[in-house]
């Protein structure tokens, strides 16, 4: 599979730190007979024309085509995410309009909303494991997506644990009861279908299991190795393509055993252990523990991708700032097609490639509605306002508005659902 554009790498950030070495080029060119790295938006020749070959994408803007697929990583780091990188989330898009979403570490909701898909379509999460770093923003979406206008609940694939209580259903279930306030008033207030969460909880322990069929898509489940039993990482089938999600884990048998000839493999990538020691003031009996016990190393994930020879691979999990290190550190061990991913890093997977690309997108994204309505509020769910606090309502405030009410209620034809009129304080002009 050749690597149709890598412009960003090759002239951005990790481009630029390189370009003395001479090896730019290895970050995204891995198979001589690719023929050269693109340029950055190709030959304009034209002083009044546009450049012919876009380098970025912009969401919304662009179809895909049956039987592609569009990867977009919305998190790249570690627990500790930082304005400019979120921690690890990554959106697969498919041809056929399903959008599954592998992992939503902590911040990475800001870079998903930046999408600007309507959260009705966001709806299914394949979680790798229960590091809060790969589910910790599962409330962002659960509750946002319920304000934005989701009208179906969420579901959730993810492993089992050695023991019930190191599962994801009992996760999702203390989860549900930790945010039962925030349940029970947005059922009352909005409607309580869109706080419901499926749990379609699989043995970690399965060799390339299928968890997931619709038909068209298939999801399968192989063992990871990292910091305890549970982690696995997913494989994906679409249209003859072969995906896969490493989510965390250290080289394993596994992932040698079926992953091989894949089109695109994510998989991490840790900082050695002296950035660890000297840049991120870890002790050093951790650092080297960190990156190469339960984690994967530049050679490790090298030696990984050597051995499993996919058509593009893709290292995360590695603070930018280290990562002109972690290439010199993977082309120690390989020398394939590669990408070192940012925040916003896009992919379009094909039978003909991979073209990657920076998404641009706003940082005050508002939410897209979708073509589906939430259903109404359930009066059978019991009001969790007491009265001792209904009669602290101030009616002069309240009646402030009553024009601006009034004039969205005829527009909207409201009359028959107006909550004023049972209020006490009401008074209608």
């Amino acid at each position: 599979m050749a690597v149709l554009s890598s412009g960003w790498l090759a002239t951005g950030i990790a481009g630029t730190a390189l370009a003395a070495t001479g090896i730019a080029a290895a970050l995204f060119i891995g198979n001589s007979d690719t023929g050269a790295a693109y340029a950055a938006g190709g030959v304009v020749t034209d002083r009044t024309g546009t450049a012919p070959d876009r380098y970025v994408y912009y969401p919304g803007t662009e179809a895909l085509a049956d039987g592609d697929v569009r990867v977009v990583a919305c998190g790249t780091g570690m627990p500790d995410q930082r304005r400019g990188q979120a921690s690890a989330c990554f959106l697969f898009e498919f041809g056929n309009g399903e959008k599954f979403i592998f992992d939503i570490g902590t911040g990475s909701m800001r870079n998903l909303n930046a999408l600007m898909i309507p959260s009705e379509y966001l709806t299914k999460v394949f979680i790798s494991h229960l590091h809060t770093d790969h589910w910790g923003d599962l409330d962002a979406l659960w509750a946002g997506g319920w304000t934005a206008g989701r009208p179906v609940p969420l579901e959730i694939w993810g492993p089992s644990g050695q023991t019930e209580d190191m599962g994801t259903a009992y996760a999702v279930d203390g989860f549900l009861r930790a945010f039962n306030w925030d349940y029970q008033t947005r059922a009352f207030k909005i409607t309580p279908i869109p706080g419901q969460i499926t749990v379609n909880e699989f043995d970690y322990r399965g060799e390339n299991t299928v968890v997931y069929d619709d038909g068209e898509i298939v999801v399968r489940s192989i063992p990871a190795i990292h910091a305890g039993d549970g982690p696995v990482s997913y494989i994906i089938e679409y249209a003859g393509l072969k995906l896969v999600f490493g989510g965390d884990t250290s080289p394993n048998k596994w992932f040698v055993e079926h992953t091989r000839d894949a089109d695109f493999v994510i998989h991490e990538a840790f900082a050695s252990p002296e950035y660890f020691k000297q840049d991120y003031g870890q002790p050093a009996q951790l650092a080297w523990r960190a990156c190469c016990e339960f984690h994967s190393s530049g050679p490790a994930f090298g030696k990984v991708m050597s051995e499993i020879a996919p058509g593009h691979a893709v290292a995360y999990y590695t603070m930018e700032e280290a990562h002109p290190q972690l290439l010199l550190d993977i082309r120690t061990t390989y020398d394939g097609p590669l990408s070192i991913a940012m925040d916003m890093m896009t992919w379009n997977i094909t039978k003909d490639g991979v073209t990657e690309r920076m998404a641009v997108s706003t940082d005050r994204a508002s939410a897209v509605l979708g073509p589906t309505r939430q259903p109404p509020p359930d009066p059978s769910i019991p009001d969790p306002t007491s009265e001792f606090i209904r009669a602290g309502e101030w009616g002069p405030g309240l009646n402030a508005q009553n024009d601006m009410l009034d004039a969205f209620s005829k527009e909207n034809d409201l009359a028959d659902v107006d909550w004023r009129t049972e209020k006490p304080w009401y008074e209608p002009n």
